[in-house]
Order: C-alpha cells, then sequence, then structure tokens
C-alpha cells in the first residue's frame, strides 16, 4: 500500500518515446522530482512525496528505461538532454512555468542541467548526491577472466549476470548498516529492467566531461543546495563539494551517510527540502501564533497509540486515566487513526486534528494479509513508506505545538526515527510496547537478527532518548529467544532496559457475571460463545469458519448461543452464517461480552486473550499464520498463565472446531492471577516524567 496516491497522472510523448508522471498536492511552489538512474524508477521517492505534497505540488516525472516509462532501442534516446527534454514538457503539460527540481544521482545532473538550459523553468535546485561527472571505467566493454567489486561495472558482467551487477551496485548505493530493506527495494527496481536497455545509458553516463560540468554549473543563476553523503561509494564526495563550489550553492555535507539520502535517511532529507523550498519561494504567508507565558502553561502530554487493533487503545485510555488522577490538570491529546480514533471520541478524548494527515496502518496490514494469515514482519517491513510519513506529521506537530510529555505506545515511527533523528527531540519520550524483539517465522534469521541489533546500538548509543521504557507485562512474559546471533536474550536484554507495569486490562472484572448476562440479554440456561478478532479486518475469515461449526456445536452443547462480533472493520453482512448465529458489528466495550460468556473462540492477539485471562473465562485461540508475535510471543504469555486451547486454523474443521467448543466450554480454569492495577503502575512510571 502506498503511503499517498497520485491526484493526477499522466504522460507526455516525445519522438514516440512516452513517460509517465504523477501529480501530489496543490500548494505553491511546484517541486519535480526526478528519476536518478534508469536502475531505479520513480518510486525511489517515496518517502519525501506524502510530507512534501502536504506543502506544495510535487510532480515525479519517470525516467526512461525503467517503471511505466517506456524502453527505446536507440542509445541517443538516453541522452542528458531527453531526460531534461522530458521534464519540461512535464510542466508544459500541467501548465507550470518554474519549479525546484530535485534530483538524486543522475537525476542531480539533469536537475543542475535544466537550471542552466532552462533557466526560466527553474526557481531552485536540490541535487543530492549528484553524478556530474560521472565516468564509465575505461574497460567497460573488456571482457574479464573474473569480475569482482567495481570489476562488475562491465558490458559483459551485466549481459552474463545482471541480477549479480543489480545486487552489488545496490549494496554500494546504501553502504550504511541495516539497509536491508533499502537494498531489497533497489534490487527490485533493478530488476524491473534489463541489461540491454540498461546498457543502452552507458554512452550518456561518461560524455560529460569535467570541464563541461563546470561550464554547466557556472551557467545557473538560481538558487542551489547540494546534498552529498561523506561516504558515497558511487559518486565521490569530492564531486558534491566541487559542484557547490561551481554553483555558487549551499553544501550540506551528511557524515557517514552514502549515496542516497532521500532513502536511508528520509527524514532529514524531507526537512532539508521543505526549508530550501520555502527559502526560494519567498517570505511566508502571514501567520497567527499564540504564546503563552511559561508558567500559566497547563500541562500537556500527547499519546501516540498505535491503530492496529483496539488493545493499545483501550489500555492507553486506562493510563490516561490515572495519569490524570495523579495530574488533574493534564490535557491529553491522541495521535492515532481509525478505528482507534472512533473509540477514543467515543470516550470523551481529544483527537488532534493531525490525526486526518496519517496514512492508515489497518489498512496496510489488511491489505497484506491472506487468509487467517499474516506475516507481520515482512508487513511491517513494507510500511516503511507510511511510518516515514506519519513520523513527518509527528515531528511537525511537536515542531509547532508545545508538550510537556510524549508517549508512544507501539508507534514504532516515533521511535526509530528520534533514534535516527535524536536531535528531534523537545520533550521527555516514554515507550510502551508489549513485546521486545523481531523473531524469524522461517528463513529470515538474518534480517530479524538486523532489525534487532539496530533496537541494541540504538539504546546502547542513546540511552537516555527514551526516558521510560515500559514493558506491558511482568519479566516471566519475555521469551528466552536470542535477539539474533552474538547478541543477548529478549528476556535478559529486556530486563535490563525496561521497568514492568504488569498487564493493563482497563477495566475491573465485573463483579455480578449473571447481572451482567441479564444486561446483555443471555438467559441463564443459555451456553454463549463469544467469537471476536479484535479491530482489524485480518480475521474474517476465522470468523466464517468458527459460524459454520455452529450446527455441529449445537447438536453437541444444549442451549448453545454464538455470538459472532465483526469489529470496527468488518462488515457483519459479509460474514457466512448459518440460522442461529447472532453477527453483531462493532462492540465498544467488548470486554462485558467476554467476561459473560461460556466460552470465547478469538485469534491469537495479546489484548483479547488477555482479558479472557482476566476474567478467568475458557477459551479457544486461533493464532494468525506467519505472525512472530501471536506465534511466539503471545503463546508464551499465555503458557506461562496456563490459559486457553491453541489450536491451528489449517485443521480448523467445523467438527474438530465442535468438539473443541463442547470440551472446552465445560472446562474449569486454573489461571494465573492478572493483577488488576497494570494502568496505575504505569501511570506512576508516566508521571514521574511530569
Amino acid at each position: 500500500m502506498r503511503a499517498r496516491e497520485p491526484d493526477d497522472t499522466g504522460f507526455v510523448e516525445r519522438d514516440g518515446v512516452k513517460v509517465p508522471y504523477e501529480v501530489f498536492g496543490s500548494g505553491e511552489p511546484t517541486i519535480v522530482l526526478l528519476t536518478s538512474w534508469a536502475i531505479v524508477h520513480a518510486r525511489q521517492w517515496k518517502a519525501q512525496v506524502p510530507y512534501l505534497a502536504r506543502y506544495f505540488r510535487v510532480i515525479t516525472v519517470e525516467g526512461r528505461g525503467n517503471g511505466a516509462a517506456d524502453r527505446p532501442t536507440d542509445p541517443a534516446a538516453y541522452a542528458d538532454r531527453e531526460y531534461v527534454g522530458d521534464t519540461v514538457a512535464v510542466l508544459d503539460a500541467l501548465g507550470v512555468d518554474r519549479a525546484v527540481v530535485v534530483g538524486l544521482s543522475l537525476g542531480g545532473r539533469h536537475a543542475l542541467q535544466m537550471a542552466a538550459w532552462h533557466a526560466e523553468r527553474v526557481a531552485g535546485v536540490v541535487a543530492i548526491g549528484t553524478a556530474l561527472p560521472w565516468p564509465v571505467p575505461p574497460d567497460f566493454d573488456e571482457p574479464k577472466p573474473e569480475y569482482t567489486g567495481w570489476g562488475k561495472a562491465n558490458r559483459h558482467y551485466w549481459l552474463a549476470d545482471y541480477r549479480g551487477w543489480v545486487e552489488f551496485f545496490m549494496s554500494q548505493v546504501f553502504t550504511e548498516p541495516h539497509s536491508t530493506k533499502h537494498i531489497e527495494d533497489g534490487v527490485g527496481w533493478g530488476l524491473e529492467t534489463d541489461a540491454e536497455t540498461l546498457l543502452r545509458t552507458v554512452p550518456a553516463l561518461g560524455a560529460v566531461t569535467p570541464r563541461e560540468a563546470e561550464e554547466t554549473c557556472r551557467a545557473i543563476r538560481c538558487p542551489v543546495l547540494v546534498v552529498h553523503g561523506e561516504e558515497d561509494a558511487v559518486v565521490p564526495y569530492a564531486t558534491g563539494v566541487a559542484l557547490a563550489e561551481w554553483t555558487g550553492g549551499d553544501l550540506v555535507t551528511l557524515r557517514n551517510v552514502g549515496h542516497a539520502p532521500p532513502m536511508r535517511e528520509p527524514v532529514a532529507t524531507n526537512l532539508l527540502i521543505r526549508e530550501f523550498v520555502e527559502r526560494v519561494a519567498g517570505p511566508p504567508r502571514a501567520v497567527r501564533r499564540e504564546w503563552t507565558r511559561a508558567l500559566d502553561r497547563r500541562s500537556r502530554a500527547l499519546f501516540v497509540s498505535s491503530p492496529i487493533g483496539l488493545g493499545h487503545a483501550r489500555r492507553d485510555l486506562a493510563i490516561a486515566r490515572e495519569l490524570r488522577a495523579v495530574h488533574p490538570d493534564l490535557e491529553i491529546d491522541w495521535l492515532t487513526q481509525e478505528p482507534v480514533t472512533r473509540l477514543l471520541r467515543d470516550a470523551g478524548e481529544r483527537v488532534h486534528p493531525a490525526c486526518a494527515a496519517l496514512v492508515n496502518e489497518s489498512s496496510h496490514v489488511e491489505s497484506e494479509a491472506g487468509e487467517h494469515d499474516l506475516h507481520l514482519f515482512q508487513a511491517f517491513r513494507r510500511m516503511d513508506e507510511i511510518l516515514v510519513a506519519n513520523f513527518m506529521t509527528f515531528a511537525d506537530l511537536v515542531r509547532e505545538q508545545q508538550y510537556d510529555l510524549w508517549v508512544a505506545d507501539e508507534g514504532w515511527d516515533v521511535d526509530h526515527f528520534l533514534h535516527e533523528n535524536p536531535e528531534l527531540k523537545r520533550a521527555p519520550f516514554a515507550w510502551l510496547t508489549d513485546f521486545v524483539g523481531w523473531l524469524p517465522v522461517a528463513g529470515e534469521q538474518a534480517i530479524t537478527a538486523d532489525y534487532n541489533s539496530e533496537m541494541v546500538e540504538h539504546i546502547a548509543r542513546y540511552p537516555h532518548l527514551r526516558d521510560r521504557s515500559v514493558f506491558v507485562g511482568e519479566p516471566g512474559d519475555l521469551v528466552p529467544d536470542l535477539l539474533g546471533p552474538g547478541l543477548p536474550t529478549v528476556a535478559d536484554w529486556t530486563r535490563e532496559h525496561f521497568a514492568f507495569a504488569g498487564y493493563v486490562t482497563g477495566y475491573e472484572p465485573p463483579a455480578d457475571r449473571e447481572g451482567l448476562r441479564a444486561e446483555l440479554g443471555w438467559r441463564p440456561d443459555e451456553r454463549v460463545c463469544v467469537v471476536a478478532v479484535g479491530g482489524s479486518a485480518v480475521g474474517v475469515h476465522l470468523l466464517g469458519r468458527v459460524a459454520a461449526a455452529y450446527p455441529e456445536a449445537a447438536r453437541l452443547v444444549p442451549e448453545l448461543r454464538m455470538v459472532v462480533v465483526a469489529g470496527p472493520r468488518i462488515d457483519p453482512a459479509s460474514v457466512p452464517a448459518p440460522a442461529g448465529v447472532e453477527v453483531r458489528g462493532y462492540v465498544s466495550e467488548l470486554y462485558r461480552e467476554l467476561c459473560a460468556c461460556d466460552l470465547a473462540v478469538v485469534h491469537g492477539g495479546l489484548t483479547t486473550t488477555m482479558e479472557l485471562v482476566a476474567a478467568r473465562r475458557p477459551f479457544l485461540y486461533i493464532p494468525l499464520a506467519d505472525h512472530f508475535e501471536q506465534q511466539r510471543h503471545v503463546s508464551h504469555r499465555l503458557a506461562r498463565h496456563r490459559a486457553g486451547r491453541r489450536m491451528d486454523y489449517r485443521e480448523l474443521t467445523p467438527d474438530r472446531l465442535a468438539t473443541a467448543i463442547a470440551e472446552e466450554i465445560e472446562r474449569p480454569v486454573d489461571y494465573l492471577a492478572v493483577p488488576t492495577d497494570g494502568a496505575r503502575r504505569t501511570a506512576r512510571l508516566l508521571a514521574e516524567l511530569l
């Protein structure tokens, strides 16, 4: 799922070559983002487009040779003047007189050339890691007995092992540690074209001599910002220094950064581009702001609550209530997304208007799911552009408004990008989570270990960026698994770096269960089975499969009543249910049904299962396949509590499920008790930061 879909699309055609473009936003001035070499395509700007389009009109121009652009067979069609001509044609087609042109690598070259050749169309240039000049190796056309390192920049190697070339090249584009996802993206983009197409671009690569590059740059009269990574392994840093001197532009040196800051350092890149564009655009429009004397300001907290399911919001509401008990004058704003915003508004909480700018993470997760299958780790990795976009919303908000405390309950974007950009921290920051450590499902041990290693390094380098790290649970809930080769175990590392608050249920189990059943309209002689799958749409297939077992279960369990709760993101009408099954939509206080039922059938989410443990109700749980949290973290915690019967969705036939319902509905429970003071304990840990 893309973080921002285009508002308009189209293409221009020059000499029979079609080049597409996309348009986002409507602000002024216009920014044009140019594609780099044909080894990538315009999606290279996925981390910039959503943020910049909030303030400016953004146009991405596809480069010939990749993506949806044509792949002409004549090498002359890939000359620099053709790429620049395509950009001018796009501006003409859209009626744009002037724009700020931004490019990376060869895109930076084309941006500078456009400013020199079409000065009246360019208001400013941001040139990042710019390949001007970028000479072709002198032995490019000569066969070799073997190809190693940059010796792979060779015609014969490309034709023999194009994938090998792309993989090597991307390893040089992203030389920073923990760049596995960036390299994967780059390789994927590179494989969308072929060796023959890339070879046709080569004559133009080395066509510009150093003297011609200097002449081009000295002809530029608009403002220029040169950004270059000091550790760029593709274009030497000295090239960026020379470009800044020749253009008279500003130079931003990115220490220990490689060739592609827009992908690898998106937050810093976004802020640099926005700052430059606003400077080029001239004096800002008049604004109205307020400032309050420090001692007259009320204490304010910002809660960032994960929108994937409703469990985080329910516990965060309980924590907020307890925090207000300690600080009655505390104002709390919430930054989150649907379906959580509905729950918060129903509770009378202040949902910040900036929530409207967030990209919905639940929608992304649902788009990644199969039939009761969600590879959570890979879904998270593919959510990278959404996480950048949402962090930028957070960063703008806390820059413009003062808060005394930031609380992020599994707000992965906030925690990660604050550690990557620690200079942006402006208030005490508390991190809440109920699991620690990405765990491999199958064949991904190296990648999960890399992510865990980055987390460990973040905390080691910036141990006080999190003013509180709170684990929602007890030490015994931690899995004993290693974070990776040479890394500590999840349990050992978390005990060293986290405080433990106990589980936060968000409610007090009712003392009068029979009275609650009467309130819900359930007869004393009924055996009620509640089926629920949380706040996302991922569990829709489980609802249908459990409902299909009702006729046989009703034969085995006299007076069985089955209540299927679809939740906030599933249409009840989409759940196939036989006669006798009651299908309900969103239930705001689902814990009441869970406390009152005789049995529950749920997926493996922590919130629902632990609510059942706290209520001491028997339940069946069916973890999502490939979901490391449900398969490992949650199952470990439930086993410690001696709670629930685990089943495999693949083996969930109506007969087996009906038999399990009949067996478990009669089973007495012997769970570990769940303390009810988790919210109070968490609030006290947070209150110390105010």
